[in-house]
């Protein structure tokens, strides 16, 4: 009984958050209701968010992340599995060194060096999107796919299972939750990068920060910030009900 008190309460705080974040940011997006609410931090005016409806900044804020996390996906998984197979040691040390390089530029500097090249827009965004996320989701899988027991991989080739066949029901399976934190984390990272993006006119909420800083505006920026939080605590809620329960 216990166990099914807590098993519940758990459910419950995995479900809440999923309803109560996108709940509030779609109650924010609501024309004028956010610009009101924060009309005091502009002495009492009401900020204007432009021609462009609030909502579909927020959608095309959120095209960009599961755009991007979706190539995420695509390259990290595959990159993962492919420098823990023996004998790859030295590409797997490779990889985490990459990774960790990754993690100490600055999302800035990776987009100024895309601009040279792919010109202002979407294009220099989803490659900084990309690059930034793929260092939580490559390095998860492979912490993942290593800390599967040996023995349980042992047993599964001993069932007369195929490397492929190990992987696909045996260490996939069991690095999944690690796996599905590294996506938690770049997807909540993205939506954060993707407002830098407005910067090079790739628009989003991004585009109401950059806004509300050049008109000194702190109400504008507020609605740019707050909706970009409620976008991530969203995502974050939502893709932790398909993570597996401890």
């Amino acid at each position: 009984m216990t166990t099914l008190v807590a098993r519940s309460r758990r459910s419950l705080g995995r479900v809440l958050p999923a309803l109560l974040w996108p709940a509030l940011l779609l109650a924010g997006v609501v024309p004028g209701l956010l610009p009101r609410l924060l009309a005091p931090l502009a002495g009492g005016e009401v900020p204007d968010t432009g021609s462009t409806p609030l909502w579909q900044l927020a959608l095309v804020h959120l095209g960009f992340v599961l755009s991007a996390e979706a190539a995420v996906v695509l390259l990290g998984v595959p990159l993962a599995v492919a420098v823990t197979r023996p004998g790859r040691e030295a590409l797997m040390r490779l990889a985490e060194a990459l990774t960790g390089l990754g993690q100490t530029v600055p999302t800035l500097a990776i987009l100024a060096l895309a601009v040279p090249t792919l010109g202002l827009g979407v294009k220099p965004t989803m490659l900084g999107l990309v690059l930034y996320a793929l260092v939580p989701v490559v390095s998860n899988g492979v912490a993942g796919l290593l800390a599967v027991d040996p023995a349980l991989k042992d047993a599964a080739e001993g069932m007369g299972m195929t490397g492929r066949q190990r992987l696909w029901r045996v260490e996939l399976p069991l690095s999944l939750p690690v796996l599905l934190a590294g996506l938690r984390i770049s997807t909540v990272y993205n939506v954060g990068t993707a407002t830098i993006g407005a910067a090079l006119g790739a628009g989003g909420l991004g585009l109401l920060i950059i806004n509300g800083l050049s008109q000194q505006n702190t109400a504008l920026v507020m609605v740019g910030a707050i909706l970009s939080a409620l976008l991530a605590l969203s995502l974050d809620a939502v893709l932790g009900l398909f993570t597996p329960p401890e």
